[in-house]
């Protein structure tokens, strides 16, 4: 694997390239990757696969046209032709007034941050084994597990550079280590599956394997013998491993793309009060040791810790450039950039604030409801907001999770849950979007 030094240089010798053969300005991307990943199956060895991987993506400017590309051949004959197609599919591209670089004067010009995202150890496949072995054993052993899909431990180790033609160059590395582990209880068709898993960037944070196999087991253990649940409007509460996925939601409507092309639910949302005033969710792309964090963005500029909602107030857009131009405004530090096409946006470390009730006072007063640790399916509507997926976890009854509950639905619009959200006091930092033990009323379960 290359330095940093020397992926950095990759990306700005090609940006020469592009100016020399006639670009008006041009951005280079480079990244690369290494990872070993061992996984197991009923106590014996099923998979050791290592790969590793480059790719370098040249965006060129002519006027207001543009054109990218990208190869995994590093080769300088390639690199050379890449720069030709690239300048010649440009030439034909359509004029677009909103694309360019980033403003000059917004660059990161100092120092890079120190976000501690490499971790200098390096397990070797004997020990990702071991690790793997470890987490499944210790899921066969919890009572009412029958069978295994596997487990597994992985390292990985991948570096960024991006380079602009006017005046932009960084690059950054970062490693993770991670194990997880499936598997099945009952028999028949009374089967059930669950698993667990823990993802760091330095091993020393790591969840004990042990510990990681039997949350697996419990989890499917736990999922034995659903009951029917009678369709009606009850509260909903999400457990904090999938209630992260609401405040994606709230993310994919906040993007400046969606925002420039008028298909997001939160058009003419900006300012008001979507929450209760004791929600706050924050973006921080420079947490220490986090799984999104990053030095700069898509495009070389700075990036800062945000609140995204404040005290239940949505407070702006996240913008690459060429949407905060459409949109007559500045971008945010949020662009976010392949190998090839032009930068997107979106966010790095997401979480949302605790609230004061703890998990079991959350539900206390709770009648009839559920409790939701599986969603299924896709069912949200980006324009609308309309609310529909399929789902499973446990029937809550007068205040305490009881029986596992399967194919249901849980339905209700974007909007109307943001203003009915709870959060517990349970936060907890395991993802790269994090949020705690979440509660809304006012949802409509469907019974299967």
């Amino acid at each position: 694997m290359l330095s940093l030094e020397e992926a950095q240089s990759r990306a700005q010798d090609l940006v020469t390239a592009a100016r020399r053969a006639g670009a008006d300005a041009a951005d280079a991307i480079y990244a690369c990757n290494a990872s070993t990943n061992v996984s197991v199956r009923l106590g014996a060895l099923e998979d050791v696969e290592r790969s590793e991987g480059e790719e370098i993506g040249l965006r060129v400017f002519i006027g207001q046209r543009s054109a990218s590309i990208s190869a995994s051949d590093m080769n300088p004959a390639t690199l050379a032709t890449l720069v030709e197609r690239c300048i010649a599919m440009a030439g034909q591209a359509p004029e677009d007034p909103y694309a360019g670089l980033a403003p000059e004067d917004r660059l990161l010009k100092k120092k890079l941050p120190a976000l501690d995202l490499t971790d200098p150890f390096e397990p070797e496949p004997s020990d990702l084994r071991a690790r793997a072995m470890i987490a499944e054993e210790a899921a066969r052993a919890v009572s009412g597990v029958t069978n295994s899909e596997g487990g597994g431990a992985a390292t990985g180790r991948s570096q960024m550079a991006l380079a602009t033609s006017h005046g932009f160059a960084g690059a950054y590395a970062g490693t993770s280590h991670s194990t997880w582990v499936s598997v099945l209880a009952g028999t028949g068709a009374d089967m059930q599956r669950d698993h667990a898993s823990h993802s760091v960037r330095h091993i020393e944070d790591l969840d004990d394997a042990e510990a990681v196999g039997t949350r697996a087991g419990h989890r499917a253990v736990a999922r034995l013998k659903p009951v029917k649940v009678g369709s009606g409007v009850m509260p909903v509460i999400f457990d904090p491993r999938i209630g992260s996925g609401l405040v994606g939601h709230l993310i994919g409507g906040m993007v400046g793309p969606a925002i420039a092309r008028r298909s997001s639910f939160l058009l003419d949302s900006l300012g008001e009060a979507l929450f209760d005033s004791g929600v706050t969710i924050i973006d921080d792309p420079l947490r220490l040791r986090g799984l999104r964090s990053r030095p700069f963005d898509g495009e070389g500029l700075p990036v800062a810790r945000r609140k995204l909602i404040d005290r239940g107030v949505l407070t702006g857009w996240l913008m690459d450039s060429a949407s905060a131009r459409q949109l007559g405004l500045e971008p945010t530090g949020h662009a976010s950039r392949g190998g090839s096409g032009a930068p997107g946006a979106g966010i790095t470390n997401v979480h949302m604030e605790p609230g004061t009730p703890s998990p079991g006072e959350l539900m206390a007063d709770v009648k009839r409801g559920v409790y939701v640790t599986e969603l299924i399916g896709m069912g949200v509507n980006g324009v609308t907001g309309d609310y529909s997926r399929g789902a499973a976890g446990f029937l809550i009854e007068n205040g305490a999770a009881g029986h596992a509950v399967s194919e249901i639905t849980i339905a209700s619009n974007l909007k109307d849950m943001f203003r009915a959200l709870v959060p517990a006091n349970d936060l907890a930092f395991r993802y790269g979007m994090n949020v705690p033990t979440i509660r809304i009323d006012g949802m409509t379960v469907a019974g299967g």
